[in-house]
């Protein structure tokens, strides 16, 4: 199906947004209004685009409940009833709404508008077609190539990875339905966007106009091909389609190249777009290929100049990862024989390339001056807490920092333990001295590593007061060691606690 079967959007004209939004605002429905409205159950189930418990829940008049059933339900709400909720004439002149029913008694919304809250608790709305503010869920993509989705997991996990410190410039690959640009523009002074598709791009412009957010830079094109090679950026961010499938069926999420060379291109293009400092940051898929590390496979995609901390967080084999797509696209839901067929050709696929499973993750790099960039690649399957944007940024700051310093100088810095530590003591009930010990963060990645006594014992007196060395020879002193060879041994581990978080350096 081409795009020309998709249904008029509407104008990005500005005053018939500003006018929406603030109706919009002015009956509540935002991302706290509707948990009000609905309750959490009911609200949840949106979210997995099952719409029944939000049509139980908004049966009244309320002006709350007719937005929710025009712009969220998608259903036909009569005329009255909108007018004395939405300025209704500019509405329809401007294509948000649209007549339908016996004599047009009845009006309809022409795209999803959803509700989402900002990170400092801004009202903004994310526009996507009909039937799309959820990504995949129902077969969406079985109806028609060209649909602009709304926020899915990927999204939001992918905004809230995103390092927010004020920038020059932003640049957001494969924009979709604009949710990267919206929160860049908080931060960014420019903001750039591209898409290969180009209603996606018109849909990026509704979006940020009806969220009140500054307009940005919009153009269409694949990947980097619309980035001029003299401009360069302080941020990138992509949500690619990273699906990796035999073919590009469905615009939204299939890269089109084979593989996952899609986003091996997307990591290694940022290096030279990147201004010095600057973050790049990708979710992606990865093959596990058969004979090959995985963690070798995505180091050689980082470009020269870049620093990079890679996260796997699923890992499926084949035939899980096929039966996730495919029902993705509805395609489990029509003709048996069709849907073997696909199955087939993804394995088929897989098989020729010697692919095992498919790696799921987040990639960030950051453009560093460094003689030695470090690629730090890592198995994260854990829960984290979000927004991590701080903690990837505090991330390579102590990369910074323990690659300027030596032992010696370690020895020589101050520590103190991170917030929300704590400590763990683990071996058989009774026993006199436990087996070993754990330290355990509860925010950020929430990290767990082992430490012997001497690393539990320092990490319990880091305060910033007194330098490392000063610390590690009161500790032999306690415990009968020789304080140089306790030197020696433990800058080690004070390293891997620095770099995991655990300790950061005082400053002085």
């Amino acid at each position: 199906m081409s795009n020309a079967t998709l249904s008029p959007l509407p104008s990005a004209d500005h005053e018939v947004a500003a006018r929406l939004r603030e109706a919009l605002l002015a009956a509540s429905f935002t991302a706290d209004g509707l948990l009000d409205l609905l309750g959490a159950p009911a609200y949840a189930a949106l979210a997995r685009s099952e719409t029944v418990p939000a049509l139980r829940a908004t049966r009244g008049d309320t002006p709350l409940e007719t937005l929710v059933r025009l712009f969220l339900l998608q259903q036909p709400v009569p005329y009255a009833r909108v007018e004395g909720v939405l300025p209704v004439h500019a509405c329809v002149a401007g294509g948000w709404l649209t007549r339908v029913g016996d004599a047009g008694g009845d009006l309809a919304a022409t795209v999803d508008v959803r509700p989402y809250g900002g990170p400092d608790g801004e009202d903004w709305f994310i526009v996507s077609d009909l039937g799309c503010a959820v990504g995949g869920a129902g077969g969406i993509g079985s109806r028609d190539e060209g649909v602009v989705l709304g926020v899915g997991g990927a999204s939001t996990t992918l905004a809230g990875i995103t390092v927010r410190t004020p920038v020059a410039s932003a640049l957001d690959l494969g924009t979709g339905s604009g949710i990267q640009a919206l929160h860049a523009s908080r931060h960014a002074t420019r903001v750039t966007a591209t898409d290969l598709n180009p209603r996606a791009l018109h849909i990026t412009a509704l979006t940020l106009a009806l969220s009140g957010a500054s307009a940005a830079d919009l153009r269409e094109g694949s990947l980097f091909e619309p980035v001029r090679d003299d401009e360069s950026y302080d941020l990138i961010v992509s949500n690619p389609p990273f699906v990796i499938s035999p073919g590009a069926r469905l615009t939204y999420r299939d890269g089109g190249m084979g593989g996952d060379d899609l986003c091996r291109s997307l990591v290694q293009g940022a290096g030279e777009r990147l201004n010095e400092g600057g973050f790049a940051q990708f979710l992606a898929n990865w093959q596990h290929v058969e004979g090959e590390d995985w963690q070798d496979r995505i180091r050689s995609w980082v470009p020269r100049g870049c620093d990079a901390w890679i996260v796997q967080r699923e890992v499926q084999d084949v035939t899980q990862y096929a039966e996730l797509w495919l029902r993705d696209a509805g395609d489990h839901r029509g003709d048996p024989a069709e849907y073997q067929a696909r199955y087939d050709a993804w394995l088929d696929e897989f098989e020729a390339r010697k692919v095992k499973a498919v790696g799921f993750g987040w990639i960030t790099l950051r453009r560093t001056s460094a003689a030695e960039p470090v690629i730090t690649a890592e198995e994260w399957p854990h829960p984290v807490e979000q927004p991590l944007g701080d903690t990837v940024r505090a991330h390579f700051e102590r990369l910074d920092y323990l690659r300027g310093h030596d032992d010696a100088a370690l020895l020589a810095g101050h520590f103190r333990l991170a917030g929300e530590i704590v400590q763990e003591q683990v071996g058989l009930p009774g026993a006199e001295d436990p087996e070993h010990v754990v330290l355990r963060q509860h925010r950020g990645m929430r990290r767990a590593t082992k430490v012997d006594t001497v690393g539990a014992g320092f990490a319990g007196v880091c305060d910033g007061t007194l330098s490392a060395g000063r610390i590690l020879d009161a500790i032999a002193q306690l415990v009968g060691e020789d304080p140089v060879l306790l030197r020696d041994r433990t800058p080690a581990q004070i390293r891997l606690l620095v770099e995991q978080g655990f300790l950061e350096p005082a400053p002085r």
